[in-house]
């Protein structure tokens, strides 16, 4: 029974065929090379354009793979011009070698001036890299590095790809790569050595060039010529010797002690430390052999004043302060506030405020009173309102204030420079001129795509000075203090019927901002207020010259009228309060009423009736009449912004479409056609609806001949077949018109109550939504600045930010889509070199990563920067400078004791060979060492290519 048991246990059996974790990875990376199709022979193809590498547009593509639970990140970089060549061609011959081979010896792209490091390093236009995932340690041991490294092998030669692979090893911030790149019976090792200091016996051209030769380990002899590529780097970091970027502030102005400091209505401009941190001078020999340059630890050729080639490039500070910039940024920070204007300027000011209006709101007690102990004159709200900001500046003392008085009346003064004159209706004429539309300028067009509003306009000057005071004078309470009394100012200027100076006339601007908007609207309603008291002086002059020519007998037939106006006036007080004027038009249309059936009288009372006429309309008579048709003067239309229209927009569309609704919608929406028709019937007494239908509507009355019952051909006319449908509006509003001219009808434009509306609407405002009021014009403001400057240098990399920064700040500043926190203005405007042959060079400088200098050191370019260098050697070592030295002490620039240049911040030297290894009698194939030596870092990058058929 034992033996039975031992005989049927069931060992244990390893399946060796089972798929390793390594072999994993490996199938995983052909998967990828697959996908990619990176597999196969690479077409022969021809060498790269000179600069391609810099111009062409390089492509990455990346995907995850995983060795075990280690993650690595697997990426195809390629060039992607030089890769759609490819598509399609033919498989080239065995014996050809690998494109990345071929790159190895090509001179057209040597420093590229913006690319991959590997393509820096070996010239090539595509290869793919393994590095480690994020958060994923890097690959430090060498049996790590020596088991990626056979993967890669593995994978390339299983799939037959040509193109070299590299593995990213070490820390990532050494940059170092292993790789390799196989072929047709070649293959070639990628290899990469970093030290922190350069050794003293490599570190120049014959110590690289001796570890080179020992490296390709040829035998040959004499050795085929190495071809050599230098450059030197040298850096510019001194502008000491040069005029400072802003002038010093002026401390005796007003506006001074500011650097960068401008007066009222002027953006600063410029930088307050120089943007150019650093200026970079490549001196490069492209093409030397071994033995036609000398470079050793005792003597070098190496002169940079004679290199043949000479390029720059330009590096700009981090974040520098460029005073247009954060002006901009202060007013964005104040957008973003959200205190109000009480808890801004604090509980003291508050609590004055209180008293302010607990006096404005015992004047408006006191004048609803039926009789008033006072003169009326002194209850006004303007008289209140004045003498509560008096008793406010009576009693904060100047060192609470929170905007120096000084520079509030300058500010005031600049808003509205008519308040420097005496303000008569005839000189405000004269002063608030305001613009022609066909002096506008080219520049204001921008206004019509910011929603801003026009550069001299009084919004525009408003932005300006609240930006500044913001910035230089207090902050948020300043801009607060500052808005009140432009509130205050507005309302002075309203009851003393003064036209606001700097905007256009007539209705508001949609086009513009809207605050821009309420100051026109407001503007409209002192313009109504100014016509309407005018008219009403005429009148009353022309009533007086009436009494005084009239005889006793209608004296006194008209003395208990006037009696009756004279008890009015001392109850209602007309003159003095203005929003008492609805009911006198009332009044008197309830008078017309009355008077309108007499009118029906007779022809010469008809006559004698007729009121609010302007002219003959075209020669046309009524048609129940031979009495011409007037034109009647009518009351002009309400102006509305674009809140009061949203708004009526609004109340229209929540009335449904009922019927009710409709015929609600459509009577609100006649107010003005039924003021028209009132006017009409008090111009043209005995008229019919046909004939107002002829001046108002002509199309909706249709005339044709026709025969009458004598023979004769006549014109009859009658109303279109909309005005006949059952309920037409029209045929109602005209059946309710009364007989009113439009000087007695209640106003379609209440200028009063609109005027209240707005300067409410202003009061309330938070200093953070005066900032976003006045954003627009801002955005406006500093774009006008930027072209301003620009137009002086004429650099095209400017003009085209200035049109996308108008085109996205057009998109995000109109409603509603407003986004302020994407806006972004630069003013990033450098100066370097001057005069009209040198504008390409620097604008190219903006545009390029690197500029090459015509005509290298001996071109004008090339004298400038060699001077620049000069005077940074001598500033640092203290001698002195050329200028200094008499016309006779002068020494020329090699024979000087101090160096023209100083050390090279980085050397390059490019070494490249086609020798056969690793036996005398294998295939030629390209060699090629890049070594980098700068003051903290020694690099060699080197591709050795070797024969593996013929070893």
């Amino acid at each position: 029974m034992a033996a039975d048991s031992d005989e049927s246990e069931v060992f244990e059996i390893t399946d060796f065929t089972t798929a390793s974790e390594w072999e994993r990875f490996v199938s995983r990376v052909e998967e990828v090379l697959n996908d990619w199709k990176l597999t196969g022979n690479s077409a022969s193809r021809l060498s790269p354009e000179k600069g391609s590498y810099t111009s062409g547009t390089w492509c990455e593509k990346s995907q995850d793979i995983n060795f075990a639970d280690f993650k690595f990140y697997i990426t195809h970089h390629f060039l992607k011009d030089e890769c759609e060549q490819d598509e399609g061609t033919d498989t080239p011959k065995e014996d050809v070698l690998p494109l990345a081979m071929q790159d190895l010896l090509c001179m057209n792209n040597d420093f590229p001036p913006r690319a991959h490091c590997l393509v820096r390093w070996y010239g090539l236009r595509e290869f793919v890299v393994i590095s480690p995932g994020t958060n994923c340690e890097a690959i430090i041991s060498e049996s790590k590095c020596n088991l990626l490294l056979s993967s890669v092998s593995i994978s390339l030669a299983n799939c037959g790809s040509q193109v070299p692979m590299f593995v990213q090893i070490q820390q990532k911030w050494r940059r170092m790569y292993a790789g390799e790149c196989q072929g047709s019976g070649v293959r070639t090792d990628f290899e990469i050595v970093q030290l922190r200091k350069v050794p003293s016996q490599y570190n120049h051209l014959s110590g690289l060039l001796d570890i080179f030769k020992s490296k390709i380990g040829c035998t040959l002899f004499p050795l085929p010529p190495v071809n050599i590529a230098i450059r030197f780097t040298y850096i510019l970091q001194d502008w000491q010797q040069y005029s400072w970027p802003q002038q010093p502030p002026d401390f005796d102005t007003l506006l001074g002690g500011e650097v960068g400091g401008v007066e009222f209505g002027k953006l600063p401009f410029g930088a307050c430390e120089e943007p150019i941190s650093e200026l970079h001078l490549a001196t490069t020999w492209p093409y030397l052999t071994e033995g036609i340059v000398v470079d050793n630890d005792v003597y070098s050729d190496l002169d940079p004043l004679q290199a043949p080639h000479w390029s720059v490039r330009v590096k700009t500070a981090e974040n520098p302060q460029c005073l247009l910039g954060d002006f901009l940024t202060e007013f964005f920070k104040l957008c973003c506030k959200k205190e109000s204007t009480e808890e801004v300027l604090g509980r003291g000011l508050s609590e004055e405020e209180g008293k302010e209006n607990s006096d404005i709101s015992s004047a408006l007690s006191k004048l609803t009173e039926p009789t008033a102990t006072v003169p009326i004159t002194k209850l006004s709200v303007s008289n209140m309102v004045h003498t509560a900001r008096k008793h406010i500046r009576r009693h904060r003392r100047i060192d609470e204030s929170p905007l120096n008085t000084d520079v509030l009346n300058s500010v005031l003064l600049y808003l509205f420079p008519d308040a420097a004159v005496e303000k008569s209706s005839e000189n405000i004429k004269s002063k608030t001129a305001q613009p022609n539309s066909s002096e506008t300028t080219e520049q204001d067009k921008n206004s019509d795509y910011l929603k801003s509003a026009p550069s001299d306009s009084l919004t525009y000057r408003l932005a300006l000075c609240v930006c500044l005071v913001n910035y230089n004078y207090g902050g948020p309470r300043a801009v607060a203090h500052l808005w009140q009394e432009f509130v205050l100012e507005l309302r002075y200027r309203l009851e003393n019927n003064y036209l606001i100076y700097g905007l256009a006339g007539g209705p508001p601007d949609l086009r513009c901002c809207l605050l821009h908007q309420k100051l026109q609207m407001l503007n409209c309603c002192i313009e109504r207020k100014r016509a309407r008291d005018e008219v009403r002086k005429t009148l009353d002059s022309s009533k007086d010259r009436e009494r005084r020519v009239s005889g006793g007998s209608q004296n006194s037939r008209q003395a208990p009228e006037s009696a009756a106006s004279t008890t009015t006036s001392q109850g209602k007080s007309w003159d003095s309060w203005s929003d008492s004027e609805d009911e006198f038009f009332e009044c008197l249309s309830d008078q017309g009423e009355i008077e309108a059936p007499q009118t029906d009288g007779g022809k010469d009372v008809s006559k004698s009736k007729a009121e609010g006429r302007l002219h003959p309309y075209n020669n046309m008579t009524l048609l129940n009449s031979t009495e011409p048709l007037y034109v009647p003067v009518t009351q002009e239309p309400a102006p509305m912004t674009e809140d009061l229209l949203e708004e009526q927009s609004e109340v229209l569309a929540k009335l449904g479409t009922s019927a009710e609704g409709t015929h609600l919608r459509a009577r609100m929406q006649s107010a003005c056609l039924l003021s028209d028709m009132e006017s009409f019937k008090a111009a043209n007494p005995g008229c019919v609806l046909e004939d107002f239908v002829r001046w108002y509507s002509p199309r909706d009355y249709v005339e044709e001949e026709v025969v009458d019952e004598k023979g004769n051909t006549v014109v009859k006319g009658e109303l279109s077949p909309r005005m006949k449908i059952p309920g037409n509006m029209w045929v109602e509003a005209w059946e309710t018109a009364r007989v009113t001219p439009a000087r007695r009808q209640r106003r379609l434009f209440d200028d009063t109550k609109e005027a209240e509306k707005v300067l409410h609407y202003l009061a309330m405002q938070k200093p953070a939504d005066v900032a976003c009021h006045l954003l627009p014009c801002m955005i406006h403001a500093a774009i006008l600045k930027l072209k301003e400057e620009e137009s002086v240098e004429d650099i095209p990399s400017v003009k085209k930010n200035i049109q996308q920064t108008i085109s996205q700040a057009s998109k995000l500043l109109h409603p509603p889509n407003r986004d302020y926190k994407k806006l972004e203005v630069s003013d990033n405007c450098v100066k370097i070199f001057t005069g009209k042959s040198l504008m390409w060079f620097v604008s190219s400088l903006l545009e390029e990563p690197e500029v090459a200098v015509i005509g290298a050191g001996q071109g004008p370019a090339g004298s400038i920067i060699h001077r620049l260098f000069i005077n940074s050697q001598r500033a640092a070592l203290l001698a002195p400078m050329d200028e200094d030295l008499g016309p006779d002490r002068k020494l020329p620039g090699r024979s000087s004791k101090v160096a023209d240049f100083p050390p090279p911040a980085g050397r390059e030297i490019l070494l490249r060979t086609c020798v056969p290894r690793p036996a005398p009698y294998s295939k030629a194939l390209p060699q090629r060492l890049f070594c980098v030596m700068m003051r903290d870092e020694f690099r060699l990058a080197g591709a050795f290519s070797t024969d593996t058929s013929f070893f």
